[in-house]
């Protein structure tokens, strides 16, 4: 019997779903998906996630796989997928038929987040849900300079969830670049083979502080430096990030 492995590359807003993966309680993007997956091949099938992304976060290219004994016409899927998940807020960008080992978690060489900050005084409309609204103006410079900090390879204790399952707290940040945009809009991207649970967030909010001049050099380096969750600032509301893409 023929086994074929397909890839689908995902564009959700996480704003309604308890995040990617399927819990007990709650709606999650990957149970939307595998729902509508099994009623279209009529067979039991599970669908694999690049990562998760928790509640509230968003994907502008998640990618996940299946593996099914069903040959797919792939534009017939993607339009009988997205006419059943359009009204949640998810869209199938792609579907592809990948190599039996491919797997979307382990096989992957690169993960691009992207976090987003409107910084204005003016209120939130068509941001609303979709970025960290800060007021006071950010010392763009200066969270430069604490980004750098940031590259490499560090121990990330002090930047991980509590509920954080990884094995090891090491982590090779390879790229954080930061962009400003038009009216007040600010891009933070994020590059690493893997992150911890909550990583990037937390590091958002750390340079949140540093941007402000709540924080100088020294303090930012703190969380880094002694890898205690308690030098950390909270982590930055999930409505500004997204999972950007995945490099295989």
């Amino acid at each position: 019997m023929k086994i074929y492995n397909y890839q689908l590359i995902i564009e959700y807003i996480g704003t309604n779903f308890v995040g990617w993966q399927i819990q007990k309680k709650g709606v999650s993007v990957q149970g939307e998906i595998q729902k509508v997956l099994r009623k279209f091949i009529k067979k039991d099938l599970k669908l694999y996630g690049s990562g998760r992304t928790d509640s509230g976060v968003h994907a502008l290219g998640q990618s996940a796989h299946f593996i099914t004994n069903h040959k797919i016409k792939s534009k017939k899927i993607l339009n009988t997928l997205n006419h059943f998940l359009k009204k949640k807020g998810i869209s199938i960008l792609s579907i592809k038929n990948k190599k039996k080992d491919f797997h979307s978690r382990f096989s992957a060489k690169e993960r691009k987040y992207l976090y987003v900050i409107i910084n204005r005084e003016a209120p939130l409309t068509l941001y609303r849900n979709k970025a960290w609204h800060i007021r006071k103006k950010l010392n763009l410079n200066l969270m430069k300079r604490g980004a750098k900090i940031l590259e490499g390879k560090h121990n990330f204790s002090a930047y991980r969830s509590s509920s954080c399952s990884a094995k090891s707290p090491i982590r090779t940040l390879k790229k954080i670049q930061i962009k400003r945009g038009n009216e007040g809009r600010l891009d933070i991207t994020f590059i690493s083979q893997s992150f911890l649970q909550q990583q990037v967030r937390s590091m958002v909010g750390c340079l949140k502080l540093l941007g402000e001049e709540k924080w100088d050099l020294s303090r930012f380096q703190k969380p880094l430096n002694n890898k205690r969750r308690e030098y950390c600032a909270p982590p930055a509301p999930p409505s500004g990030l997204y999972l950007h893409s995945v490099k295989y």
